[in-house]
């Protein structure tokens, strides 16, 4: 995995001079500080799967957690109610958690899934994860 570090904001990317808001990084245990334990536990279901396909980013800023492999695949961001996470899939992908689907270039749809129960990191969800990283990997 390449990656460049941007000068301004010290946060990685898949590519030199990417196109990105510069804003500041933290930490994952930054993000969650405050939230209810079910999103941490839920995120570490993610983030446990991810990690046994291969390398993957984690970049923690304010608002969440964009996961990254060559590209970005998903991200996670705490709710007040729930944590949503955001796939970047080749299709659209339908289920009770998949709130809607949007396409976001050619090829690609970004899906909305609202976890409200780290039991919800389920072998369907594991699935879509495995998806998203086989796509967002370069070969």
């Amino acid at each position: 995995m390449g990656r460049w570090i941007c000068p301004a904001c010290d946060r990685e990317f898949g590519s030199a001079h990417q196109a990105h808001l510069c804003v500041p990084g933290c930490t994952v245990d930054e993000v969650f500080s405050g939230r209810p334990p079910y999103q941490r536990a839920a995120y570490d279901r993610i983030i446990e799967h991810l990690k046994t396909l291969g390398p993957v980013h984690e970049d923690a800023v304010t608002v969440g957690v964009f996961l990254k492999a060559d590209r970005k695949l998903a991200e996670v961001r705490p709710k007040a109610r729930s944590l949503l996470l955001y796939l970047i899939l080749p299709r659209v992908i339908t289920g009770p958690l998949v709130g809607r689907a949007e396409r976001i270039a050619a090829g690609r749809f970004g899906h909305y899934v609202k976890l409200t129960d780290p039991a919800q990191v389920d072998a369907q969800v594991k699935a879509w994860l495995t998806e998203a990283y086989d796509v967002a990997e370069e070969r």
